[in-house]
């Protein structure tokens, strides 16, 4: 039996509204996305854990509550004393700051977004000692100051 792969993103519901393609054009270009499915996983992603959070509102399951605010506060998304009505505040740009390709732009082991997308692809960056190569990987607080850059990546980096 073969599984079949299911699309972990929703797209827009308004195929030609100009102000939400404007937006999403400036997200593109400020984080570096080189196609707008990514910015739709994102969105999905912020959507999720907003329904979620909303689920738990109203069935008080303590567990999962405590599961869910611990898993986005280990993200970095919130901080440690949120309580559920900060998920529903969550925005898309708290998820794209903790993609692996902005954290290592922003920490300033790559000049540009291209060029930290450039070396997640072809495998310069690590993780935890692990080599990670999918520029829209979330990146856990803990692991965010386990980043390391290979060699031949600071080379380039210090001949620029």
């Amino acid at each position: 039996m073969v599984k079949t792969l299911k699309k972990s993103y929703e797209t827009p519901n308004k195929g030609w509204d100009s102000e939400r393609i404007d937006r999403e054009e400036n997200y593109l270009m400020e984080y570096g996305l080189t196609e707008k499915r990514e910015l739709w996983k994102a969105e999905s992603t912020v959507r999720n854990f907003r329904r979620e959070a909303r689920k738990l509102n109203a069935t008080k399951d303590e567990q999962r509550e405590k599961s869910l605010l611990n898993k986005l506060a280990r993200l970095g998304v919130i901080s440690e004393d949120s309580d559920l009505t900060d998920i529903l505040n969550i925005e898309i740009e708290d998820i794209l700051e903790r993609r692996l390709q902005t954290i290592v732009f922003r920490k300033g082991l790559a000049s540009t977004m291209k060029q930290a997308r450039q070396f997640i692809n072809h495998g310069h960056i690590k993780v935890n000692e692990n080599t990670v190569d999918v520029p829209g990987y979330l990146v856990t607080k803990e692991e965010e100051n386990n980043l390391s850059v290979s060699p031949e990546a600071k080379k380039i980096i210090q001949n620029q």
